[in-house]
């Protein structure tokens, strides 16, 4: 195992032959990962001291609840924050939270336990309003409690007494989740429910543009027959035998046609609204439906919406009113719930919202190339705000083969919790069982519906910016129409006094929600961080992954406002003083000229200079605007695990043995070979020329490199190779959000260059520094601050 220090680079880098500078980096990204999964992998961790740093997302393990949330739900930037802001400004180092409320727990841990006080609802500190945690210590003989947050002292409600043990603990400290556990749900009272009534169960509408382009490609058909089989799987409860969420179902393209279901009827009923200025929902009692009970009605209604369209040649869309009219109908209901909206075009047709195509390749690289980011029209905006006022969350699916401006039609869905999947140029053979699985896997998502998340913490900082798929109407209230099992919130903290290095930097988040089943409940994660006032304990304590998604994020909301070259600017000299700083006050002495990596930042370096390379922040014309706009949507939204892997993809060997990653750079392929190449959103098989015939026909079921073809889908083959390749495809999809259309690259030929751009420690396509040159780069910038 490499030991644990700094990494020390020899004098004068610069006059180093790269070959050698090479060799001096390579014990880095892949390194660092292999040995983390090394001492740590299979291991449990257990959360019961305050400040340690957790494994890596990349090293699997099983993790015990001991009193700190796990780190499937929070991650940090740092886990001993520095006791002064002085400190914190010297050191450089963002201090943020990533959050991601509801994450998925494997089988093998335990699920959160819910505490149910009664008419009484949750214990609540007095002052600062925290909800009862492990951070609270109680007096007086359990009499009194004081809050860890801001050091009131509270009387215990009589209900809630419990004596105390010889060392002050109660003695049911064990039996109370509240009490012993980082992360755990209370059930609410009405005071936090909607107007102090208990919330109806959720409901999602299903609304599809049946405009020319999705008829004649065959896509309406297919969400359609797809759509009688996947509404068996809608959430549940553990408990329950069938869900509780509603459905309905509308139909457009000008005008909109919603559908009666109602279970007593033979046929459909359709109705149509064509004044798309002023939306009204034109029915309710038969338009959301349970599906067990309407099964046979809606079947009906599925197997003729292709019919019923099939000669349409009505190519022009709305989009803003299909929204508007999903939030009526949900509105009118006085339920939460979900629009999945299946659109392929920029809606031109006159109505409120109507687009034009101002896709300007002039604005690139000027001050003015903000602007692309930014929706083209306010509207969006201010219904999204009325989306989250209803709880309603938008999921859009775009099937576009020319610009729809995403930057515009995507805004309801970022600013709802809702997800974003863009499929160019979809072809039902090629590209459906990308889309289905995606569909499938965003109907059965477990999910919290009109949720409003509130991060408290202890005295002498607070949170003071929020990055996500949320909207915000102040500035401590973090309101999601709904947040699923993949959506982060990235919280960034700052000083507002001196920390105390005893009691520590206390976190509590609480999401106030309603369940699938229509229950109001409350969510809490708990964490504790240390407090220092040495530098190297904060540089000891970082993680670099979590590092990245802050960066990322912050960077990638900063385009709305500035200018590409500024974020750039600021992300490399921000890198360069993080490191200067540990340079200069912790690490031993030595020349100027050595370049010194903090153990836990080695890898830092690698992910700044991929996070610059990333198309959203490279400005060139050949870049589609889109793609650009589609991309920063999904990252506002990732976890750490996912930023990790978006940003620095996992390249495998295929050979013999489970094959183990290698570094993204062309001088990890070699002809003979085979890699596999995965970033979250694509998959690559890459193929060397001179690859085995054998492997090929393994993999492909042909008997030359010649005769594959890039077209095909791969095929399944029984035999050793093409089942290890699937096990490996799957295990890399199992935990990802989005699902990954597999494509081949052949050497030497035109889908080659689509792959190099994802071999992120080579120089870019579209310009960007390879990983050494960045490197020299930054340490140009050390040795000047350190001058």
């Amino acid at each position: 195992k490499m030991v644990l220090a700094p990494v020390i680079f020899p004098n004068e880098i610069h006059s180093l032959p790269y070959s050698m500078f090479f060799s001096l980096l390579l014990i880095l990204q892949i390194q660092v990962i292999e040995n983390d999964k090394a001492s740590r992998g299979g291991q449990i961790y257990a959360t019961n001291i305050r400040g340690q740093v957790p494994p890596l997302v990349t090293t699997d393990c099983v993790i015990q609840d001991q009193g700190n949330a796990s780190p499937r739900y929070i991650r940090c930037t740092a886990y001993c924050f520095p006791s002064s802001s002085d400190m914190a400004k010297q050191a450089q180092i963002p201090l943020a939270a990533i959050i991601k409320p509801f994450a998925a727990v494997p089988p093998n841990e335990t699920p959160l336990y819910v505490v149910n006080h009664g008419e009484t609802g949750p214990i609540r500190c007095n002052r600062c309003k925290a909800y009862m945690c492990p951070f609270m210590q109680f007096i007086e003989g359990g009499r009194k409690y004081q809050c860890g947050f801001c050091n009131c002292i509270n009387d215990v409600p009589p209900f809630f007494f419990q004596h105390l043990d010889h060392i002050g603990r109660r003695t049911d400290h064990y039996e109370r989740p509240e009490l012993s556990l980082g992360s755990y749900e209370y059930v609410a009272t009405l005071d936090y429910c909607r107007n102090n009534k208990p919330p109806n169960s959720p409901a999602y509408i299903f609304m599809i543009d049946v405009s020319y382009s999705n008829i004649k490609s065959g896509l309406v058909k297919l969400i359609c027959n797809e759509l009688k089989t996947v509404l068996d799987n809608l959430p549940r409860e553990e408990q329950e035998e069938t869900s509780a969420i509603r459905v309905g179902f509308v139909t457009y393209n000008k005008v909109l046609h919603f559908f009666n279901v109602k279970s007593n009827l033979a046929q459909p009923q359709m109705m149509v609204v064509s004044d798309v200025g002023e939306v009204f929902v034109p029915l309710l009692d038969g338009f959301l439906v349970n599906f067990q009970e309407s099964r046979s009605v809606v079947n009906n209604l599925l197997d003729q919406i292709p019919e019923m369209f099939a000669d349409t040649n009505e190519s022009e869309t709305v989009f803003a009113p299909v929204i508007q009219a999903g939030m009526e109908a949900l509105k009118a209901a006085e339920c939460a719930g979900k629009l999945f909206i299946f659109h392929s075009s920029l809606p031109t047709a006159e109505a409120p919202g109507k687009l034009k195509n101002r896709d300007d390749k002039k604005l690139i690289n000027t001050d003015k190339e903000k602007i692309l980011f930014q929706p083209q029209t306010n509207i969006y905006e201010s219904l999204a705000r009325d989306c989250v006022a209803n709880g309603c969350c938008v999921n859009l699916f775009l099937f576009p083969n020319q610009y729809v401006d995403v930057a515009s039609m995507g805004l309801v869905t970022m600013y709802t919790g809702g997800t974003l999947y863009k499929y160019n140029n979809f072809q039902v053979h090629s590209d459906g069982p990308q889309f289905l699985s995606d569909l499938r896997k965003e109907i059965g998502k477990k999910t919290g519906f009109d949720a409003i998340m509130r991060v408290r913490t202890s005295t002498g900082f607070r949170a003071t910016d929020f990055f996500g798929a949320i909207y915000m109407n102040n500035t401590t209230d973090v309101e999601m129409a709904a947040v699923d099992c993949d959506k982060a919130i990235t919280v960034e903290f700052k000083h507002d006094d001196k920390l105390n290095e005893d009691s520590g930097a206390l976190i509590q988040c609480a999401v106030l929600y309603t369940s699938i089943s229509g229950q109001r409940r409350l969510r809490i994660h708990n964490i504790g961080l240390n407090c220092s006032s040495q530098l190297a304990d904060l540089y000891k304590s970082c993680e670099t992954d979590a590092l990245i998604n802050f960066f990322a994020k912050s960077a990638f909301k900063a385009i709305l406002s500035q200018p590409l070259k500024t974020i750039r600017e600021i992300l490399v000299s921000q890198t360069a003083r993080m490191l200067a700083c540990y340079r200069k006050n912790c690490a031993s002495p030595s020349a100027v000229s050595q370049l010194i990596l903090p153990d836990a930042m080695k890898v830092l370096p690698v992910y700044i200079n991929c996070l610059l390379k990333s198309c959203v922040l490279v400005g060139r014309p050949e870049i589609p605007t889109d793609e650009r706009a589609y991309h920063r949507q999904l990252v506002m939204s990732m976890d750490v695990a996912d930023t990790q892997l978006f940003f620095y993809p996992q390249l495998l060997p295929i050979s013999d043995a489970f094959p183990t990653a290698v570094r993204c750079s062309e001088e990890r392929l070699s002809e003979g070979g085979v890699f596999f190449l995965a970033n979250g959103l694509n998959m690559f098989l890459w193929l060397g020329v001179s690859t085995p015939p054998e492997l090929i026909q393994g993999i492909f079921n042909v008997p030359s490199f010649a005769h594959i073809s890039t077209e095909t889908l791969l095929p399944e083959v029984d035999n050793p190779y093409s089942k290890k390749l699937r096990s490996i495809m799957d295990y890399i999809q199992s935990n990802r959000p989005y699902s990954m259309k597999l494509l081949i690259a052949k050497q030497r030929e035109q889908a080659e260059m689509l792959f190099r751009q994802y071999l992120v420690e080579d120089k870019g396509l579209y310009g960007g520094a390879s990983y050494v040159d960045f490197l020299c780069c930054v340490h140009k910038e050390i040795c000047q601050l350190l001058s």
